[in-house]
């Protein structure tokens, strides 16, 4: 059976990337206010976001919820098609078993269709590129259920290894405490980050200066990365523009075949992350 492909503002995409998905809004509340993303990175002001960050603004963010999912998903069924979403990692927010309860309120409303959601354990483009994949599949003809299927099992080779500027951003979330994060800023100590087999960020190296971390990402590309004929690699960054072309720089190196494209991180997740994050997200041989 046909599906359509579901993605929302965490999965980075922009332009002809957003072509036969469905974007769904993610919302923040950026000083108090309330701000909706929806999805097109291209429309959005980073430079002028991640400003607010550096002067101090706070964001917090929500969950997409479940009445969202069932006002969405719920008119494409009745066209006769199938869905499948591409939520962000379970392991960081609750998006996932949102979707998931809309899933089964629908299976059981709309007899016959599929509902499947994809964890992809991860966010930004750690989603997004499954999106772009299963717009692929969808486009090929493939089927619901062979599509969910190939969907599920590239999971685990979504690599996602990101490094941040400040860690004072990641302590307002729990990532780091406040003593580690302050002995950090003290010693310029940069952590390499990554989206583990669960779907949580952990540390998996530390090193001194921006410069190390941004080679400590190429080297965990060339290590993990898969050969292929047309190989991509996406790069995001928040407001670090010259370090992202330099990473870029680097992958194309070790892979001149690759196909690099370098965005800004969009603003969901970039309010956990904050100026400065770099982050490198390939098809990997495991996370």
């Amino acid at each position: 059976m046909a599906f359509a492909v579901f993605a929302d503002g965490s999965a980075n995409l922009s332009g002809n990337m957003l072509k036969g998905i469905h974007l769904l809004p993610c919302t923040y509340t950026l000083d108090g206010e309330l701000e909706t993303y929806e999805g097109d990175a291209d429309r959005f002001d980073a430079h002028a976001y991640y400003e607010k960050l550096r002067s101090g603004k706070i964001v917090q963010t929500s969950l997409l919820n479940t009445q969202l999912f069932l006002s969405s998903f719920a008119p494409i069924l009745k066209q006769g098609l199938d869905v499948i979403y591409i939520a962000m990692s379970s392991g960081i927010s609750g998006t996932y078993n949102a979707a998931m309860n809309a899933a089964q309120e629908l299976m059981e409303k709309f007899s016959g269709r599929i509902v499947h959601i994809v964890d992809s354990l991860g966010c930004g483009f750690g989603n997004g590129m499954l999106a772009l994949r299963a717009e692929r599949l969808q486009e090929e003809g493939v089927d619901t259920q062979e599509a969910s299927r190939i969907l599920d099992g590239e999971v685990q080779h979504m690599c996602q290894y990101f490094t941040v500027d400040d860690l004072d951003y990641l302590k307002r979330t729990g990532r780091v405490n406040g003593v580690t994060a302050k002995i950090a800023t003290v010693l310029n100590i940069k952590p390499i980050l990554f989206g583990n087999a669960e779907g949580q960020i952990v540390s998996c190296e530390k090193v001194r200066g921006r410069r190390k971390a941004i080679e400590a990402l190429a080297a965990k590309y060339r290590q993990k990365r898969m050969k292929a004929k047309h190989p991509e690699v996406f790069i995001s960054h928040g407001d670090c523009l010259q370090d992202a072309e330099l990473l870029a720089s680097m992958v194309k190196e070790i892979t001149p075949e690759a196909e690099v494209t370098v965005s800004m991180h969009e603003p969901f997740s970039g309010g956990h992350v904050g100026p400065g994050m770099l982050g490198l997200f390939f098809h990997g041989t495991e996370r």
